[in-house]
């Protein structure tokens, strides 16, 4: 233990008196160092001193100024449990009442729920035939529109082909409306740059 003066937490092993495996070397140390007999001795006369000066109590609002100041997490079944409570009666005789209040609520919400969901057939019928009107008016402007692209024996051939005949039929007229367009933009390119 020669090679190196004492560390702090070596003091202050000795300073509390602890006894053990390691400390009898410490204290070796410290009867053939001055340094760190000084250093000791000045730990030992600091404690002395802080153990003289007198015991001091904040006063009773000091705890609360600080926690005035700080964020308190406050997890979300307190706060909904404490917001609850605003709303408990305070009597015996007001609980009771506001309970068979919130189970005639109850009652009724799920009364109606039951009567919506025996009902909600009804409804699934009226929005299907909402749903087909909407469908045939589709289907009928469709209808509206290739008879006046195909005209009306063009119309009752595709009415009686198979799907694939009405998908190549219906490529085929992509493609030619597709070229009609890239003609007549190539038109227009070229007349503008005859001017």
């Amino acid at each position: 233990m020669t090679d190196r003066h004492l560390r702090p937490d070596e003091i202050e092993l000795l300073l509390d008196g602890e006894e053990g495996f390691g400390v009898a070397p410490l204290r070796t140390h410290v009867r053939s160092c001055t340094e760190c007999q000084s250093e000791l001795e000045s730990a030992r006369l600091f404690m002395q001193s802080l153990d003289a000066l007198p015991d001091f109590a904040p006063s009773p609002a000091f705890a609360d100024r600080v926690m005035s100041q700080v964020q308190v997490f406050e997890p979300w079944h307190a706060a909904a449990t404490r917001s609850v409570e605003q709303f408990v009666p305070a009597t015996r005789s007001a609980r009771i009442a506001a309970g068979f209040g919130a189970a005639a609520t109850a009652g009724l919400a799920t009364a109606g729920a039951t009567w919506a969901l025996a009902r909600a057939d009804m409804g699934f019928v009226l929005a299907q035939l909402g749903l087909e009107s909407f469908r045939e008016r589709v289907l009928a402007a469709g209808s509206d529109l290739l008879s006046t692209v195909v005209g009306q024996p063009g119309l009752e051939a595709l009415r009686g082909s198979s799907p694939e005949v009405l998908a190549l039929a219906f490529g085929g007229f992509v493609a030619a409306a597709g070229m009609g367009v890239v003609g007549i933009r190539v038109l227009a390119t070229s007349s503008r740059a005859t001017r």
